[in-house]
């Protein structure tokens, strides 16, 4: 399928920040846009505005002069939506209340042409619905842009249940045209990002909660061993509670009250009490004028035990063999069977966190999932409160040993990026059974929207096969609600990379 010619004008409905930028990499892309808003004369500031930010393109050397003055000349304010009559696109970027979106269409299509494709850029409302008033909701579909739209390269094109494919695919060949990295997707709750995203904060909040970890060293805990950019907690505070608020509770309603995506008390209250994040001064943390940053409980130092007893080969966890040999720390090893087990001098185990809690057993401290072992400056450990001291310190300054800092956490199952991994790939695994994007999409969408460093279906498959089922079956038998079941698309996908293993 062809993209629309760059001859043929794209029109932008809605002047805000994400209709601006929408309008902005059209308009770079060599099409005459036309910008309409309700309100009188939004429109032409939004233009110039627009105008202001080429010209610092060309400040900055990324544009030339004579490219700024051909793509000022294409962009022309709108007053009426009559003016979009030869529009090949409209895009939509208004008020996100479905019964305004749909006003706004049934009014386009009174004007557009048959063959004029429209779209809405809405996040949290289905396509379907949106579209539902329309006499032709064939050639609807759903452009979710990223925040900031001219840099974020991911746009997720979405088919509504009506949406025809000839539609969505032409659609798709456009925003690549426009140098933009799409990715397909089915109307489904929250898309592609905002459905897999949900766990990477709905863990986190339920740790604090629950177990009374400090907002910061599970930041510092998901950034430092799980290897992600931000953590969700000054995350939302970026985002605005508000907004990951907002979001959080419309994918929840939109799957009946689904247990796995169930929003957090907590953040619930920082919204209602107008603790908003960054742009109210104070969210999880103070942004207030000389509010000091809150630091990650770091564990003491303490002395590298003489030797350790390793029994298996440790996968997932594998790569602290050789670390802990290069450390000069003695390795005896014992056993063929895979496992993730070390005995440390004082008898106490080390063992990878497996949806169980140290309670259950004697003198045995977990320690956490990382994205890479050797490349991981944070290692969480978590103990019950009867485990012996001096295993504890020992735990603590094998990990030492290997140059990481380490975080003692309270007795959690699963502990933090080992839960929040697991829920990840359960969610993951969970849309791409049913149909709603493909397992390549989850990772670029993943990887490019919301900067994960890997995605979700890339992780499955180099941990064990059966490794995030495992976890989560444990987890549910702990905390039967109902979130923690592994889904039966994960179990699926349990057996066939077992089979995979085997075959190999």
């Amino acid at each position: 399928m062809t993209a629309i010619d760059t001859s043929r004008t794209v029109a932008v409905v809605g002047t805000g920040t994400m209709g601006q930028g929408i309008a902005q990499v059209a308009l770079v892309a060599g099409h005459p846009v036309r910008l309409h808003d309700a309100v009188p004369g939004r429109a032409g500031e939004a233009a110039a505005a627009i105008g202001a930010r080429l010209d610092r393109l060309v400040e900055k050397g990324r544009m030339a002069p004579a490219e700024r003055d051909a793509a000022r000349a294409r962009l022309l304010p709108a007053t009426d939506l009559a003016e979009l009559a030869d529009a090949a696109l409209v895009v939509e970027a208004v008020l996100e209340q479905l019964a305004v979106k749909q006003e706004l269409f049934t009014e386009l299509e009174k004007i557009v042409a048959d063959e004029c494709l429209l779209a809405t850029n809405t996040s949290s409302l289905s396509v379907t619905s949106v579209a539902g008033a329309l006499r032709n909701p064939a050639r609807f579909v759903g452009l979710h842009f990223f925040n900031p739209a001219p840099l974020l390269p991911l746009v997720e094109v979405v088919s509504g249940h009506a949406t025809e494919g000839d539609a969505a695919e032409r659609v798709y060949a456009t925003v690549l045209a426009w140098g933009k990295t799409p990715v397909r997707c089915a109307d489904t709750p929250g898309f592609i990002v905002n459905r897999i995203a949900r766990p990477f904060y709905a863990e986190a909040f339920a740790v604090h909660e629950e177990h009374g970890v400090d907002p910061a060293t599970i930041d510092a805990i998901l950034r430092e061993s799980g290897g992600f950019k931000m953590g969700p907690f000054e995350l939302t505070d970026l985002i605005g509670q508000d907004v990951n608020e907002a979001v959080t509770r419309s994918v929840w309603e939109s799957f009946f009250h689904s247990p796995k995506f169930l929003p957090s008390l907590a953040q619930r209250r920082l919204v209602e009490s107008r603790r908003l994040g960054r742009k109210s001064g104070h969210g999880w943390f103070s942004y207030e004028e000389g509010a000091a940053k809150p630091e990650p409980h770091t564990a003491q130092p303490q002395d590298a035990p003489e030797y350790v007893v390793i029994e298996g080969d440790l996968e997932p966890a594998g790569a602290l063999v050789d670390m802990i040999r290069e450390a000069g720390i003695e390795v005896r090893q014992e056993g063929e069977d895979a496992g993730t087990r070390l005995i440390l001098p004082s008898g106490g185990q080390l063992v990878l966190a497996d949806g169980q809690l140290s309670a259950e057993f004697r003198d045995v401290v977990y320690f956490d999932l990382a994205l890479d072992y050797r490349s991981a400056t944070r290692i969480a450990l978590s103990a019950a409160h009867d485990v012996p001291a001096h295993t504890l310190a020992q735990a603590t300054g094998l990990f030492q040993a290997l140059g990481k800092k380490v975080s003692v956490i309270p007795d959690v199952p699963g502990m933090i990026v080992a839960r929040t991994v697991a829920m990840l790939i359960d969610v993951a695994v969970d849309a791409a059974a049913k149909r709603v994007v493909s397992e390549a999409d989850i990772d670029t969408a993943m990887r490019l929207g919301v900067n994960y460093p890997q995605g979700p279906m890339e992780w499955s498959r180099k941990l064990p096969a059966g490794w995030a089922h495992d976890l989560l079956d444990l987890l549910h038998g702990r905390c039967p609600t109902g979130r923690y079941a592994p889904s039966l698309a994960l179990f699926q996908h349990s057996l066939a990379g077992a089979e995979g293993e085997d075959a190999s």
